[in-house]
């Protein structure tokens, strides 16, 4: 399909580099929140700085419309390690040459949503009403999007722009995520003087691990131990270790099936040892599944299509700030806007990603109020 002349293919990708150059890990989010509320209020928007206790999220608004807007959805924060990064602008892509991410997750997305702004402001293109929300510490368990103000918001549906691969993704459902922590106790006693007199909070921690589910356990689910942390010194038999892990599952009865597993090993195995166990969770975000037949996924299939990409329908293990947006009331899409290999030292982006991303997020928005008439 033909490019329309429109969008600024060197301005895309000036934003996109002037985006990395700014280091934004989680909770580090002001630099590159100034830089983007700079640039929406010089096309017109009114722009706010939402804070909470570790950081803040980025709330802009434009339109007169009295029909309900459309959320154009992005973070601004990285994974580490981002400080100092080194990239390659390349003849197909922009990609990371050293032993940084590239960032792409998910500047190209905020790259992208200002390209195509910045597109309708300077031509006078009419266009529905846009709420925007840059979140931020989303890469640390989507923190913005979990103390978002969701009444100082009007809409009710969102097109975020976070998940990987080329352009043509709509994510239409991710799992429900469970944190959990277990606190395993034991006994200290001298290693090598009395250390029948310990019990090893190392070993039973050990052990549990190996009783309890861990890898992929189906199609739907899966479970990790990522973190474990105990012992003071080797001559000390470690009286206490604290092992981290988590859940996913778009499955509810499955994942309560597997939380059930695990809270009865680590407890079974600890009074085998005389030890004692803990265990606390945090449900992260709530699994939310879209029908194929739901009006908005039909837009948004049909603004895809528009732009000569053929849509395609996944799910994801992954979460995104749209999962929040679901619990409260908000129809939500994530889109995959060009990024690959993200979270490591690979990442990169097609430009044609780049420019493609940005062209259904420019037509989206320019359909959008036909869409609102139709329903």
């Amino acid at each position: 399909m033909k490019e329309p002349a429109c969008i600024n293919r060197k301005r895309l990708i000036n934003t996109f580099v002037e985006l990395i150059k700014i280091n934004s890990p989680s909770f580090g989010e002001k630099e590159i929140g100034d830089f983007l509320a700079e640039r929406l209020a010089g096309i017109g928007f009114s722009v706010r700085f939402q804070k909470y206790k570790q950081s803040f999220n980025l709330i802009a608004k434009k339109g007169t419309k009295r029909s309900l807007p459309l959320l154009l959805s992005a973070h601004m924060d990285t994974i580490e390690p981002t400080n100092g990064i080194t990239f390659a602008v390349e003849k197909d892509r922009i990609k990371s040459v050293g032993d940084t991410v590239l960032g792409a997750d998910d500047k190209s997305a905020l790259a992208q949503i200002l390209e195509a702004l910045t597109v309708l402001h300077e031509n006078r293109i009419p266009h529905c009403n846009i709420e925007i929300v840059f979140s931020s510490v989303e890469e640390r368990g989507l923190f913005g999007a979990r103390n978002l103000d969701f009444k100082g918001l009007k809409n009710r549906h969102a097109l975020v722009l976070d998940s990987g691969g080329r352009v043509g993704n709509l994510i239409v459902g991710a799992p429900t995520h469970i944190t959990y922590k277990m606190t395993v106790t034991g006994k200290s006693a001298h290693a090598g003087i009395e250390p029948e007199q310990g019990i090893s909070a190392i070993r039973v921690a050990s052990e549990i691990i190996t009783k309890i589910p861990d890898g992929r356990i189906d199609e739907d689910t899966t479970a990790n131990v990522g973190i474990i942390d105990g012992g003071t010194a080797t001559n000390v038999v470690p009286k206490e270790v604290v092992i981290r892990g988590e859940l996913r599952s778009h499955n509810g009865k499955i994942l309560d099936k597997t939380w059930r597993m695990i809270f009865k090993a680590a407890h079974a195995t600890a009074r085998k040892h005389k030890a004692r166990v803990a265990i606390s969770q945090d449900v992260e975000y709530n699994a939310f599944r879209i029908s194929k037949s739901d009006p908005f996924l039909r837009f948004m299939k049909g603004v895809f299509t528009d732009c000569g990409i053929e849509p395609r329908l996944a799910r994801t293990g992954g979460g995104s700030d749209a999962n929040i947006f679901h619990q409260h009331g908000i129809m939500a899409i994530n889109i995959s806007n060009g990024m690959q290999k993200v979270h490591s030292p690979e990442e990169f982006i097609l430009l044609e990603d780049l420019y493609k991303g940005c062209e259904v997020v420019l037509r989206a928005v320019m359909e959008f109020e036909r869409f609102r008439e139709k329903k």
